[in-house]
């Protein structure tokens, strides 16, 4: 996710961990559990951005999947290669972040074949940072929108693909869909809620195409949109707001900085209910 008002998501967290076993040497897989690396893959909500902090790569959702990982695991070792802004085409191609192999993905890919049987979890969340250039003034372009759907549709799963390649059948890896910041447009008035609506119809196409590239590669999905409550529209409150409102509306709210600063991003609350998320698959 970039750190601007432009973002059609709704991060299904990513980041940390290995499998849980019940053998302190060795599991899923076989992987030598002594240490085992936990690889944190994935645009600014990976990378643990705050508005006014910036990124905090221990910190975020991944901070809170390390700390749940190491319930079973407890010598897991954490490397966060998550970028800023990242879409599914830099991932790829490189640009944005700085990178010894030249992207994000190449650099991934070396640690992976590097550390074969010693990685036991890799986390990503992408996708987003693909169609958030198509939101500004509170409207959104859908032909913009179709293009950057197309690009998660494409190249989602030629990434993953070659994620698994590096990592082998036995690594765990699972893949973060998104919560949809621009509910929040809901509480501006009529305008703004055919705007949230639209983005939330959009906001589904996404994780959905996310879900389909991951279950091609046998990954699990972290349904960060479940966790914020997307469809949930059951009427409830906000400090300050006089009349009640959807709860996927209140999500946004509480768990982001939308309402109070336009920033899309997860705050503390919402980065520990995306940690939630993934912790329950491990």
């Amino acid at each position: 996710m970039k750190r601007t008002l432009l973002a059609l998501l709704a991060c299904l967290g990513l980041v940390v961990g290995t499998a849980a076993t019940g053998s302190a040497a060795t599991g899923h897989g076989g992987v030598d559990r002594a240490g085992a690396y936990y690889l944190a893959l994935g645009d600014s909500l990976a990378a643990g951005y705050q508005p006014g902090v910036g990124d905090d790569k221990t910190g975020g959702y991944v901070g809170g999947v390390l700390t749940a990982l190491r319930a079973h695991e407890p010598g897991a070792r954490q490397v966060n290669l998550a970028c800023s802004g990242e879409t599914t085409g830099t991932m790829t191609t490189g640009g944005i972040c700085t990178y010894a192999a030249g992207s994000q993905l190449a650099q991934a890919l070396q640690f992976l074949r590097a550390h074969h049987g010693n990685t036991a979890l890799v986390t990503i969340d992408l996708g987003a940072n693909d169609v958030n250039r198509c939101v500004s003034g509170g409207t959104i372009d859908p032909v913009c929108v179709q293009g950057g759907l197309a690009s998660v549709a494409t190249n989602l799963p030629v990434i993953l693909t070659q994620l698994r390649g590096a990592a082998g059948p036995g690594v765990r890896i699972i893949v973060l869909n998104y919560y949809d910041p621009f509910l929040a447009a809901a509480l501006t008035g009529p305008a703004g809620v055919a705007t949230a609506q639209q983005s939330l119809a959009l906001s589904d196409i996404l994780n959905a195409s996310i879900g389909a590239s991951a279950r091609s590669v046998g990954a699990k999905v972290a349904n960060i949109a479940a966790a914020f409550s997307s469809h949930s529209t059951a009427p409830t409150t906000l400090p300050g707001i006089p009349v009640s409102v959807p709860l996927n509306v209140a999500a946004i709210c509480r768990r982001t900085w939308m309402c109070s600063l336009g920033n899309i991003h997860a705050n503390d609350s919402g980065y520990a209910l995306m940690a939630q998320a993934v912790a329950r698959i491990l």
